[in-house]
């Protein structure tokens, strides 16, 4: 069945769809611990973006861990699946114009590299919100790390699990030195030019 796939050429193609929108098509992966501040900053950018006019979405573990991928646990393998199919669906919504805001734990190198691997290198910014363990913890705003200490909870990143920090990212907030307003004024500065609109 496999060799029966044909790709098909479309006449509207991803550069037609940029110049409708006006912008370049991106994905912002927000990466860091559970409680760092990603999808709080991710939110914000977005809603930043879209009042430039930026077409936008967002992906997150609350629209898709229900959906698309509910049938995943948290086992490293299922993690590293988690990750390829999320960023099959942003590489879709790439290809249809939008700039993808995707805000994951993503603890493994290997596979946030896949992430590039699969959207192309210059269609993808990796942003490492970085906030120690110990103050995810001290926030504990889901009140996972409390259950990941009394073993209610497995595969605990920072606890259980382990957390592999980006040594190279286009962009890093180190959130305990900056408060969300400056964070999404960092990442916007960094970025927004990225949009290069098209004429």
């Amino acid at each position: 069945m496999e060799k029966n796939i044909v790709k098909h050429d479309y006449t509207v193609d991803q550069n037609s769809r940029g110049k409708l929108k006006k912008h370049a098509a991106k994905l912002l992966w927000f990466t860091g611990l559970s409680g760092s501040g990603k999808s709080t900053i991710a939110n914000r950018v977005e809603q930043i973006l879209h009042e430039k006019g930026v077409h936008t979405y967002t992906l997150d573990g609350d629209n898709v861990r229900k959906g698309l991928n509910n049938d995943l646990s948290f086992s490293p393998e299922d993690r590293t699946e988690n990750i390829r199919r999320i960023a099959e669906t942003a590489n879709l919504m790439i290809d249809a114009g939008l700039v993808v805001l995707a805000a994951f734990v993503s603890p493994y190198k290997k596979d946030r590299e896949n992430i590039r691997t699969i959207v192309g290198s210059k269609n993808m910014v990796e942003i490492y919100v970085n906030t120690s363990v110990e103050e995810c913890e001290r926030r504990d705003v889901k009140g996972l790390y409390k259950k990941a200490r009394a073993g209610e909870i497995k595969n605990m990143t920072g606890i259980s699990s382990p957390y592999e920090a980006p040594t190279n990212p286009e962009i890093e907030v180190k959130t305990e030195e900056l408060n969300v307003d400056e964070a999404t004024e960092h990442i916007i500065n960094a970025i927004y030019p990225k949009l290069n609109h098209h004429e």
